[in-house]
């Protein structure tokens, strides 16, 4: 009889204040589940909006749920109001960004990769 050991995936429990922080696309991040992690099915960051630039990813799925404040979510040139309790779903190839003073909870499916970052303001016109 073999014995095969396999890791068990390890629970992680992340705290505002002792993950990294840093400036993003949208504002500042704190990477709660990041790059940096290995075997997690997604990626979370808390972000406080400030001068956030509409983007779009061909790959990932977004998930934003606004914990305070309030403001705007431009979606394909749209304007949306959000405020906090609002939730958004952006799938992939939608144009984005946001307005106004927030904070984010951002979840994105599958796990962050910097590849997946599109502007459309710097795409050469076919």
């Amino acid at each position: 009889m073999s014995q095969e050991t396999s890791a068990k995936p390890q629970a992680l429990i992340r705290h505002i204040g002792e993950v990294p922080r840093e400036r993003s696309t949208c504002g500042w991040r704190d990477r709660l589940l990041s790059r940096e992690d290995s075997d997690v099915a997604a990626w979370a960051h808390a972000v406080d909006i400030d001068g956030a630039r509409p983007h779009y990813h061909k790959v990932a799925t977004e998930i934003y749920y606004v914990l305070e404040g309030q403001g705007s979510i431009l979606l394909d040139g749209e304007e949306h109001p959000i405020h906090e309790g609002s939730m958004v779903h952006i799938p992939p190839g939608i144009v984005h960004g946001a307005i106004g003073r927030m904070r984010v909870l951002v979840v994105g499916i599958p796990d962050l990769n910097d590849t997946d970052l599109y502007f459309p303001d710097e795409e050469d016109p076919a």
